[in-house]
């Protein structure tokens, strides 16, 4: 009788588990999990028909990239400027939630003798300026709550798209962006100003000549203090007292704005060209600051701030790399946007100290003699080897735009490398430096964050983006037109923005 008891417990534990594993969870997003030996794995819809990967994904080449700007608040009005010294671009429209804010903008055409911009405004304002057919690029700089909105019409109206960062709030707009990106073969480029720092890139090129060995370590952070800025973020009329970026952090927990601590390690780390992130760990604080900042703003009660002031995420890669990105925007304390490296040969770090360790043997190997005696890998390089190694693994992509760029300026240069290589890419008829799976990949990390949050700090399984293709390509690179091609577009984009220069003389007597 008692060993009947015993197998009928044992039974019925096993029914229960079966039902557990076999339960479909769906969260606030409508994001579909179920629970996999104790790990979270998330819903992988399939690729439907007449879609095809855009992994490499090239347009025909074009001698003037006309572009539509939405969003001229904080970011905006930059980026407008920036693209004002890009040959052979053609700012055809501005708009804005507010007219006036688009209308300023007008000022950076006139400076820079270039036609007029048609002015589009309103909450979906952006709507006309996508079924224009003179345009082909719509550049997204607007409150993130827009971000996937604006994206999604563009897209659909045949135009590429090039998004703020996050450009993506959860897994429903990420396989949103992919599927469309699939189905008109039409570039979706997450703007990750980080990616052209100039630390970052000299880097990305040291580990992609092996200078560090077998990368099997990265880091990546954003904290940053905005508690001078949170009363200035746009508010949507007089009622919302605390401005679209604090109400987003108080509703979702997560690492929200992951983006610019990820992508250079996801670079350097090949994800998605050889590796794939595969499964992530989130922990977070408590909420302290960012329920005061509520409380101040509103003058009200704060009962639940979703998202703790400092989050750390943990990812393991396919591969058997790990990556550790961390967010903070309410504590005080030093800016520190982390990128760090550890390789078998050899370590990177930006933020609090910049510098590279590298022995003696490991330098000479990569090109640079050391003047040093028995140099070692347990401290900084000196200055001198520093520079010198810097110099040897200078990016290509800074010898080119780097002086331009520290006249031109955003975040110091970063912001106008990324757009003149946007540019270049589409003049060129080359990939983008950064696919919609790259944007999926990093914008994703919120979501997953907030699932293992939210259910005991538990591991979560990434969905591939790529439906497999993860591996097909081998090791991130850059493109490049050959010397002769990218004259050619060099010399039809300078034309073509003479003739603008000319057209906008007139338009501004």
């Amino acid at each position: 009788m008692r060993r009947i008891l015993y197998l009928i417990v044992c039974i019925a534990l096993c029914a229960c588990t079966a039902t557990n594993t076999d339960k479909v969870n769906v969260n606030e997003h409508g994001t579909e999990w179920k629970w996999d030996g104790g790990t979270i794995v998330v819903n992988t819809p399939e690729r439907e028909a007449g879609q095809k990967s855009v992994l490499g994904l090239t347009a025909p080449k074009m001698e003037v990239v006309r572009v539509g700007f939405v969003g001229l608040g904080m970011r905006g009005p930059g980026a407008v400027e920036r693209f004002t010294h890009i040959p052979g671009t053609h700012i055809v429209a501005l708009c804005d939630h507010e007219a006036s804010r688009a209308e300023a903008c007008q000022e950076y055409l006139k400076n820079a003798s270039l036609p007029k911009a048609e002015i589009y405004s309103g909450e979906k304002g952006y709507e006309e300026l996508c079924k224009r057919e003179d345009i082909d690029l719509v550049y997204i700089a607007t409150d993130w709550l827009h971000h996937f909105p604006v994206a999604k019409c563009a897209l659909e109206n045949g135009k590429h798209v090039a998004i703020e960062v996050p450009s993506a709030m959860n897994l429903n707009e990420c396989w949103t962006l992919v599927n469309l990106s699939e189905k008109y073969q039409k570039h979706c480029m997450i703007l990750e100003n980080c990616c052209y720092d100039w630390f970052e890139m000299n880097t990305l090129n040291m580990a992609q000549q092996g200078v560090f060995g077998e990368v099997i370590r990265a880091q990546g952070a954003y904290i940053h203090d905005l508690s001078p800025f949170w009363k200035h973020y746009w508010k949507n009329g007089e009622s919302d007292k605390l401005g679209w970026r604090l109400d987003y952090n108080m509703r979702h927990r997560g690492d929200v704005y992951a983006t610019h601590g990820l992508g250079p390690v996801a670079q350097a780390l090949d994800i998605h060209r050889g590796d794939r992130m595969k499964t992530l760990v989130a922990m977070d604080t408590k909420s302290v600051n960012g329920k005061a900042w509520v409380e101040a703003s509103a003058d009200s009660v704060c009962e639940n701030f979703r998202n703790g002031d400092h989050t750390t995420t943990l990812i393991r890669t396919e591969n058997g790399k790990v990556i550790e990105i961390q967010h903070n925007v309410m504590t005080p304390q030093p800016y520190n946007r982390l990128y760090q490296l550890t390789g078998t040969k050899g370590f990177a770090n930006k933020y609090p100290i910049e510098g590279y360790a590298v022995g003696g043997d490991q330098l000479e190997a990569s090109g640079v003699k050391p003047e040093v005696d028995n140099l070692n890998a347990h401290s900084f390089l000196p200055e001198k080897e520093m520079n010198a190694l810097v110099e040897k693994y200078r990016h290509p992509i800074l010898k080119k735009y780097g002086d331009m760029a520290k006249e031109v300026g955003g975040h110091g240069g970063m912001d106008f490398i990324m757009d003149s290589r946007l540019v270049y890419c589409l003049q060129n008829g080359l990939p983008l430096d950064m696919d919609v799976y790259d944007l999926a990949e990093w914008c994703c990390l919120a979501e997953l964050g907030e699932l293992s949050m939210d259910n005991n700090c538990a591991p979560v399984e990434f969905p591939d983006f790529t439906r497999g293709d993860w591996n097909k390509v081998k090791g991130y690179r850059h493109a490049f037109a050959s010397p002769e091609d990218e004259a050619e577009a060099a010399k039809k984009a300078e034309a073509y923005t003479q003739k603008l220069k000319l057209q906008g003389a007139e338009d501004w007597k």
